[in-house]
């Protein structure tokens, strides 16, 4: 073997090929083909056959194997650790696991399965949701990180994500996984796969195998991990519980007409656990007795796979794939919030009116006037509901030869539900205001028999409130075929076209309107859209050592016109050790069908997601930081200082899309036959952005954003404008690392160290036209994840996945570190308590066996160290630590068995 044949077989595993990557093909005619029968494959960001071993530009490229091996157990673990993603771990919003490459929002990641799309998230309708799927059947996943916009679509702007299924098994599979952590509470795993298979497409001319893959977690509650957000904790990071007075809690904190002060008959005690003491005579409900740290999910998934070889150059394959996914989204219990603008009052007929029948101690002053009370009803236990989503997609591939040209045709029909239920705990608005009227309901403690049957009849538990879906039909073929001969070999070009039908509806059902709660109220959004798309890639070989590809791709969108977005690239090799690479390319991004055709509503369509003041009625206070404005006379501080406030979400009929340019370049260099590095600058510029403000921008400066405050006619807050805009621009660029090297054979066994990191050099964000860019690395900036989450974006100055591999005959055990650099907190608080957050570098161990006859064994150890998650004083994440960036369970043991029959 040379040593340039050398070096790209090393290449390999981390090379993908971007945009036009072209090969020089085998031979035209019969004779020489036979003579050099190499096989030719397709690589994510390529629609043309090559032979492996030429390679263009950087892709992260992760074998199924080594989700074993790094202690990962479903796709979150993936993402989560990639250097190139800033993604949210799941949370109780439903929506599943999502990828956010170059921290640009999931909306700007296309994730693709075998190379085409699946139907995107019922709701939001703009990205996967990569729960559903199918985890067992991956042979490995394909991270482009470069923009792909000639073959996949020009909203590739962040990078392409694609997950690609084995293409046959033999036999029969079972596994069993279980993850259990070392201290006590929830967030143990079950893992349980079956797969079977007959038929090998080259021995047999036909082959088919399906997998069925079920894993579930157990929620793990805030109470199990207290030392997270123990009172001392908050305090000193300047979050105490006691920061506000009154609001929601049991027993319930209670106002009149002429005393906006919020106060409580149980002040003392505050009947824990429900609640805990609060400042001036009031109560707080306990965020540790009904927090969550991670929410309860479970996931089931099938997919087959069939495929016949019609003749030599010819072959047929179906496939099948259905996910379902659910999380049980737990909040705080109901609270007894207004309806229809009537607050919910306890008369003085009521027994457990203060000094009454029913117990509750008499008050000073209270004297048979009307209490306004802010109850949270403790007796159900948590509010939760559980968030269900189907996605099922049947893809036709037929590919082979016609004459000089290789083609590719498929057939992509997808379809996503979605529905949301009422779990436990909900109940209709108006039935508790009426309830505490007639003197059904204690608000101060927890309820008699008669109390316990009408909250029963009041109750919504088990019904539907939200129904959505999307679909997706994609029709495309390409073709290619080799030219005229070159320097460096032949010229080859590719042609080819595909079109698709998207659609979106999302209902909020009626029963939304009487469930006041969650400030919900029925809804409808519907909308479709077609794309049709034209594309070319010419690859020229001018040398034996210069490859440049050019491609462009035409793109119609049915209600946003016509874009043309190019692409160029480029492979230097100028000695047998040394490569060269880099790639320009322009992107476009039209808003989601969510964005553009989503329920669209007069008034507030929800609550902010941490607690803020409101910046005229609470004001006074440092811009930011909560809990340090007072109260304005005849306001109850509760209601609008320290409070979730309302906001409203949606769509927006006056977007318009967003573009970009983009480039790379990059060197891979291998020194030695055992080390190989790469070194790529990447660099995107963005305007127009599509994206939703973060919380924190309204209330830095309230002033200047004074327009997006929609205020009633007696100056109230109607609602914060939290729909999705047009901002302004982006400038996002740094440096992937990736370094690998084997230390010499020995009788020690083989060792080997790799490197996968990304040093970011630039973070700007501009919030609209005209204003200054501000850079967000290494803190919680002004950029958004889009439509999954109103918190900000974490860009963090470097992160890495580092891996140290051992093997010796039957065994081996791998040690990775998943590093994140540290950044300045939010630091809304006080100066006293501005802080940094340390780097996060947890470290995973697994140890695999295979002597037994057709066995495999790991065992893992998942953060080895105990490392805690980093802990935050950003408003939003009332459990003190960072539950978006890093897990809470700590050090968990993992035990994974595979018997193949």
């Amino acid at each position: 073997m040379t040593k340039r044949a050398s070096l790209q077989s090393r290449l390999q595993p981390r090379l993908a090929l971007t945009s036009i990557a072209v090969a020089v093909m085998a031979l035209a005619n019969g004779a020489a083909a036979q003579e050099a029968p190499l096989q030719r494959i397709e690589v994510t960001g390529s629609s043309i056959k090559r032979l492996a071993s030429e390679d263009a530009l950087p892709v992260t490229s992760i074998k199924a194997e080594e989700f074993a091996q790094r202690g990962m157990t479903t796709l979150a673990d993936v993402m989560m650790a990639l250097p190139q993603s800033a993604s949210l771990a799941p949370s109780n919003a439903g929506s599943g696991t999502n990828i956010n490459l170059r921290g640009l929002g999931v909306n700007r990641t296309l994730v693709l399965l075998n190379g085409r799309r699946l139907a995107n998230e019922a709701i939001s309708a703009g990205y996967a949701n990569l729960d559903v799927i199918p985890f067992s059947a991956l042979q490995r996943v394909e991270i482009l990180r470069d923009g792909a916009s000639s073959l996949y679509g020009s909203d590739a702007i962040g990078g392409v994500v694609n997950f690609i299924t084995k293409k046959e098994f033999e036999g029969v599979q079972v596994t069993g996984q279980y993850v259990t952590p070392e201290r006590k509470g929830g967030g143990d795993e079950r893992r349980a796969t079956l797969t079977f298979g007959k038929g090998n497409l080259n021995r047999d001319g036909w082959s088919a195998y399906a997998t069925v893959d079920f894993h579930d977690r157990s929620r793990l509650a805030a109470s199990d991990r207290a030392e997270f957000s123990s009172d001392e904790l908050l305090a000193s990071l300047g979050r105490p519980r006691t920061l506000g007075t009154g609001g929601y809690a049991m027993p319930a904190n209670f106002t009149t007409a002429t005393n906006k002060n919020a106060q409580n008959p149980y002040a003392a005690t505050c009947a824990e656990p429900y609640s805990t003491i609060g400042a001036k005579n009031t109560c707080t409900l306990n965020s540790n007795e009904y927090g969550t740290a991670l929410y309860e999910n479970e996931q089931l998934s099938f997919y087959a796979r069939a495929a016949k070889q019609i003749s030599e150059d010819h072959t047929f394959t179906v496939e099948y794939t259905r996910g379902q996914s659910q999380i049980i989204a737990a909040r705080n219990p109901t609270q007894s919030v207004a309806v229809n603008g009537a607050a919910a009052l306890l008369p003085s007929s009521s027994k457990w009116y203060p000094g009454n029948s029913g117990g509750v101690p008499a008050m000073a002053g209270i004297n048979g006037q009307p209490l306004t009370v802010t109850w949270s009803v403790a007796d159900y236990g948590l509010a939760t509901q559980k968030d269900k989503q189907v996605n099922q997609r049947l893809a036709f591939v037929d590919e082979g030869k016609f004459g000089e040209w290789d083609y590719r045709a498929g057939l992509v029909i997808g379809l996503s539900d979605r529905e949301n239920y009422y779990q436990n705990g909900f109940f209709r608005g108006q039935g508790i205001l009426d309830g505490l009227k007639s003197g059904a309901l204690n608000p101060f403690g927890l309820q008699d028999q008669a109390g316990r049957d009408y909250l029963a009849s009041i109750s919504v538990d088990g019904q539907k409130n939200r129904d959505s879906q999307t679909t997706y039909k994609g029709l495309d073929f390409s073709a290619s075929r080799t030219l005229f001969a070159m320097g460096g070999g032949d010229a080859a070009i590719a042609i080819g076209a595909d079109m698709s039908h998207q659609t979106t509806r999302d209902d909020k059902l009626a029963i939304q309107n009487a469930v006041t709660y969650l400030n919900s109220t029925e809804s409808h959004g519907e909308g479709q859209r077609n794309v049709y798309a034209l594309y070319t890639e010419l690859d020229l070989p001018v040398t034996k050592t210069l490859n440049v590809n050019l491609a462009v791709r035409d793109d119609y969108f049915s209600d946003f016109g016509n874009t043309i977005n190019p692409k160029a690239s480029f492979r230097w090799e100028p000695t047998k050790n040394l490569m060269f690479r880099g790639s320009a390319n322009t992107g476009f991004r039209a808003p989601t069908l969510f964005d553009a055709y989503g329920y669209r509503l007069p008034g507030a369509t929800g609550k902010t997601s941490a607690r803020w003041d409101d910046p005229l009625l609470c004001p006074g206070g440092r811009p930011g930081v909560t809990g340090t404005g007072t109260a304005l006379p005849g306001y109850v501080a509760s209601e609008v200082c320290n409070v979730q406030l309302n906001k409203q979400v949606g769509s927006n009929a006056g977007l318009q899309p967003e573009k970009s340019k983009g480039f790379t370049l990059g060197v891979v260099v291998e020194p030695t036959k055992s080390l190989t590095m790469s070194f790529d600058y990447w660099n995107i510029r963005m305007k127009d952005m599509l994206a939703n403000l973060p919380e924190q921008v309204y209330f830095l400066d309230p002033a200047k954003y004074a327009s997006l405050f929609v205020r009633n006619a007696d100056g109230t807050l109607a609602f914060i404008n939290n729909t999705t805009m047009n901002l302004g621009g982006q400038k996002a660029a740094g440096i992937d690392v990736s370094a690998s090297y084997r230390f010499p054979r020995s009788t020690y066994g083989d060792f080997k160290v790799e490197l996968d990191g990304t040093y970011l050099t630039q973070f700007d964000n501009q919030l609209f036209p005209g204003e200054e860019y501000v850079s967000n690395i290494g803190r919680f900036g002004n950029a958004s994840n889009g439509t999954t989450s109103s918190f900000p974006i974490i860009t963090y100055r470097w992160k890495h996945v580092l891996k140290m591999s051992w093997a010796q005959g039957d065994w081996t055990a791998q040690a990775t570190q998943n590093y994140n650099s540290k950044y300045e907190d939010q630091n809304l608080v006080a100066q006293t308590y501005w802080r940094d957050i340390n780097s996060y570098k947890p470290w995973n161990l697994t140890v695999g066996y295979k002597g037994f006859k057709n066995t495999q064994l790991t065992f893992g150890v998942t953060n080895v160290f105990d490392s805690a998650p980093p802990v935050t004083n950003h408003s939003g994440y009332s459990f003190g630590y960072l539950s978006s960036a890093a897990s809470p369970i700590g050090r968990s043991y993992n035990l994974r068995a595979t018997y193949t029959f």
